[in-house]
Formats: C-alpha cells, structure tokens, sequence
C-alpha cells in the first residue's frame, strides 16, 4: 500500500474529522471509501456521457435500427 501526502483545507478537515468520529471509523478508511466512490461516479458519469453521444450518432442509430429489425423478424418467426 502506497503512501501520500496532500494539503486540504481547513474546513474539510474538520468535517472530515468529525465524520470519521461519528462513524467510529479512521480518517484514512473515510477517505478511501469517499474517493472509491467517487472514482466509481467519474466512470458512470462517463458511461452515461457516452451512451447519450451514441443515441446522437447517426451511424449508431442505423446500426441499432437494423439489429432491432433482425430481431424483430426472430420474434415473429418463434410466435408462429
């Protein structure tokens, strides 16, 4: 496990003092569950970017229109 050193602000230490008092829990544990969580957020965030700028891409859409077509067409067939 890797050590680091950083500079937060005044205020933040203390909040973050204080939350990890509450919750019976190292300041350290705190801050590498709140940064796991928020790493997690950045790659949804970046998922949901991404998945929003493929429903504008014209080439996206034709490719899903023509797979939700062949799909449709094998649906029919197992209903007969």
């Amino acid at each position: 496990m890797a050590t680091i050193t950083t500079s937060l602000p005044d205020e933040l230490i203390q909040k973050l003092s204080e939350q990890a008092k509450k919750l019976d829990m190292p300041k350290n544990k705190l801050i590498e569950t709140a940064l796991r969580l928020y790493l997690d957020h950045l790659k949804r965030s970046a998922y949901v970017k991404s998945y929003k700028a493929a429903g504008q891409d014209q080439d996206m859409l034709s490719i899903a229109e023509e797979g939700m077509e062949e799909y449709l067409k094998q649906l029919e067939n197992e209903t007969r």
